[in-house]
């Protein structure tokens, strides 16, 4: 009997001690909640980050403000997060840019595998090689030959050092063999700009941020980097079927908070973000952008994230660069 009232005390203790967390994570949120976007308006990061958040404001009957943070390839945003109270209530919106950090810097005020927990990830998409459209350039293979026939004289854009259009370009570089001038930039707004002035002649866009302009022929679309062609550009041919076979690279997004969170609140977050992917409209405008949403719980986010920091280290050392 002395052991039968022994276990039912332990189970009410432990139900005790159980509810007041599950009960905070049904009442989460019940203020705003930040999320600090890694790259400028008009980025992909900012167009995919912002279709998840305005869904999960309406889930949550909460304000979900998104503030764009951009510079220093999503440095700065993941700075400002990673100092941030672990209350659920101010979280990250990055890209695969904040896996490349870690090799790319050589001082990071944080550490991406111990200051940060993974939450979910939103969606994958290819980046298009996109040109002026008076460019005399119609493919693939004229971009190697005008490279190759003037070495380090040809200007290729990026989003900034450490960002997923600035690694589609250092691996492009190797796959081909091509030496050009890398121009970093803050955000795509800012580098389509100069693209259209003549500035740089080559960027590899983030399709959900291009692909408007290219449909109204204010960009040309030469390849799109993906392993097979996007349903948003059907008629762009992969850049491994333009002569560079095996050729694949995907820049992909999702959601952290600072590490601490209370794992319910992780959990709560995940679920409702799985919940908005799966959302007719959502999906339907992330497609429409050329995006292939994502589908992970946090364990299997974290290891993703945890491989893809060791996949780009690997590349960067293979293209001799050096940390900043």
């Amino acid at each position: 009997m002395q052991l039968i009232k022994r276990a039912v005390f332990l189970v009410c203790s432990a139900l005790v001690f159980a509810l007041p967390g599950v009960a905070w994570a049904q009442a989460y949120p019940t203020k705003a909640v930040h999320m600090i976007i890694s790259f400028p308006p008009g980025s992909a990061t900012d167009i995919v980050g912002r279709i998840v958040a305005q869904k999960l404001s309406e889930y949550w009957g909460q304000p979900v403000i998104a503030e764009n943070r951009g510079g220093a390839g999503g440095t700065i945003a993941s700075a400002i997060v990673a100092k941030a109270a672990p209350d659920g209530y101010t979280l990250l919106i990055d890209s695969s840019g904040h896996a490349v950090a870690p090799s790319f810097y050589a001082k990071l005020p944080y550490d991406v595998l111990k200051d940060f927990v993974e939450i979910a990830p939103f969606a994958g998409q290819p980046n298009v090689l996109v040109v002026a459209p008076g460019s005399k350039i119609k493919s693939v293979a004229d971009v190697i030959a005008e490279a190759k026939a003037n070495p380090g004289k040809i200007n290729f854009a990026s989003a900034g050092i450490g960002s997923g259009t600035h690694l589609n370009l250092e691996k492009f570089k190797l796959a081909t063999g091509i030496d050009v001038t890398h121009i970093p930039y803050k955000g795509t707004p800012e580098v389509i700009t100069d693209l259209l002035g003549g500035r740089v002649e080559y960027y590899f866009a983030p399709i959900s941020a291009a692909l408007s302009m290219i449909r109204d022929g204010k960009l040309r679309a030469i390849a799109v980097s993906s392993a097979k062609r996007s349903s948003s550009l059907p008629d762009v041919p992969t850049i491994a079927e333009s002569g560079v076979p095996g050729f694949e690279f995907t820049l992909w997004f999702g959601l952290w908070g600072p590490a601490g969170m209370p794992a319910n609140i992780v959990d709560k977050i995940s679920k409702d973000v799985h919940r908005a992917l799966a959302d007719p409209g959502v999906r339907a405008r992330l497609e429409k952008l050329g995006n292939d949403p994502m589908n992970m719980t946090p364990p299997q986010f974290s290891q993703f994230v945890h491989q893809e920091v060791k996949d780009y280290a690997r590349m960067i050392k293979a293209a001799g660069i050096k940390p900043q």
